[in-house]
């Protein structure tokens, strides 16, 4: 049986997708760190600490990425 928190998962997925269907490089940046926003609350709710880990790591080089574009 599916809950609310698979179904907040499959919607992080989701954004993310939407994330590499973007052209702009910018904003697959931002769809991303949006999206791996989703995922680390998602990871909380299951106490998945990987999952949190992998998507900090991958908001900090999105945001480091996002500087450098911007300097």
């Amino acid at each position: 049986m599916q809950t609310a928190i698979d179904y907040f998962g499959y919607f992080s997925s989701a954004v993310i997708v939407i994330a590499f269907m973007v052209n702009d490089i910018f904003w697959l940046r931002v769809f991303n760190i949006i999206g791996c926003s989703l995922f680390i609350i998602y990871g909380f709710l299951l106490t998945a600490y990987p999952v949190i880990v992998l998507n900090l790591l991958v908001i900090s080089i999105n945001l480091y990425k996002l500087y450098k574009e911007k300097k």
